[in-house]
């Protein structure tokens, strides 16, 4: 859209690129990765192989074990810690520019940092828990799966649910077109900068509470309301106060969120104490806001159940940011790399709005 027939807050709904990754189906209530329904990935391959599926279109292919790397300094705070450690990692690695090198080159560049994000974040975890001692290779590498090398890296040890709760949310959440975050990575690729600087731009627009920190805030609420032990009473209270419940509504669909369709069943398979008061609060708060608001469709969006699926693993509110980088390495690469292909800079256009022409002396 041109600055001279509009303007959209936010972008919402302009169209700024042509992808082949991802396809959000906004009526039907289903998601595919190229061409994929995440419905026949979940609990049939790990997500390192959804990594494959994502960067390479083929679902054989997977991202690679994390190198030997040692860390600078961890902070437990994984969310800082991934970005500053991502970025690092360029210059540790002289990863070169994008638009100087091959596309196989950024390949195996993206391939390299996605399975060191996700050690970086198990190792911050681990810090954060008050273990300065980290796990060894051999140990981790006792692992099959990502997910179980992640839990390895962090706890030393790996318990399944934890795993499949993990690997579960890290399929469900690896790509969903041009959110903030891979919008911000395709930006920064756009330039020409290496990969490690895409990736930590990426992190950096994830750690926002508007975009990757929603979920923190779900199993509080739903303490609030098994405490309380009257949902409807507190939707009442909640929305009555201008309080707003978390998890429901999507920008992107207009019918059920496949995502929170999976993570909600995963949730009861692994059994899940928070799935009860879950699905009370569920069904009060979906009649209670389709009354407010008849005009658009409020379903239950995929942050609700990936904290409950979440806090089957013990991942706290805090880890929950980072939990999603490690899910979106794999549509953030599949971006880059779609990005460079295109060797196009965005350089959007801005209408300005401030004052007209005035002499500097009108200042003083």
């Amino acid at each position: 859209m041109s600055e001279t027939t509009g303007f959209t807050p936010g972008l919402e709904g302009v169209i700024a690129v042509e992808t082949e990754i991802a396809e959000p189906d906004r009526e039907g209530g289903a998601l595919r990765y190229r061409g994929v329904d995440i419905e026949d990935l979940v609990g049939h391959v790990p997500y390192e192989n959804v990594w494959g599926l994502l960067v390479d279109n083929d679902p054989s292919s997977k991202m690679p074990d994390p190198e030997p790397f040692e860390p600078a300094r961890l902070t437990g705070n994984a969310p800082a810690d991934l970005q500053s450690e991502t970025a690092r990692l360029a210059g540790e690695w002289k990863l070169g520019k994008l638009n100087e090198i091959s596309d196989d080159q950024a390949r195996e560049d993206l391939g390299r940092l996605s399975a060191q994000m996700m050690s970086i974040v198990g190792r911050s975890a681990r810090v954060a828990d008050g273990h300065a001692d980290p796990i060894s290779d051999e140990v981790v590498a006792e692992g099959k799966t990502a997910a179980e090398k992640f839990l390895l890296r962090w706890r030393g040890e790996a318990d399944p649910r934890n795993v499949t709760a993990i690997d579960t949310y890290w399929i469900c959440t690896a790509e969903h077109g041009l959110n903030a975050s891979t919008f911000t990575a395709r930006i920064v690729a756009s330039t020409g900068a290496d990969c490690g600087a895409s990736l930590s731009a990426a992190v950096g627009a994830l750690s926002g509470p508007l975009h990757g920190g929603a979920p923190a805030y779900v199993i509080p609420m739903l303490e609030e309301v098994a405490e309380m032990g009257d949902p409807e009473r507190w939707v009442d209270e909640a929305l009555g106060s201008g309080k707003r419940i978390m998890g429901f509504g999507h920008r992107i669909y207009r019918a059920e969120d496949p995502r929170s369709r999976i993570l909600k069943r995963t949730a009861k398979e692994l059994g899940s104490p928070h799935v009860d008061v879950a699905e009370a609060l569920e069904q009060v708060a979906l009649a209670a806001l389709q009354a407010r608001h008849p005009e658009r469709v409020l379903a239950t969006n995929v942050e609700y159940y990936s904290a409950v699926v979440l806090d089957i693993a013990e991942i706290s509110p805090a880890l929950a940011p980072a939990m999603f980088a490690c899910s979106r390495v794999g549509g953030w690469s599949a971006h880059i790399l779609e990005q460079k292909k295109t060797g196009r800079l965005f350089r959007p256009s801005a209408r300005y709005v401030g004052p007209s022409p005035r002499p500097f002396s009108s200042l003083r």
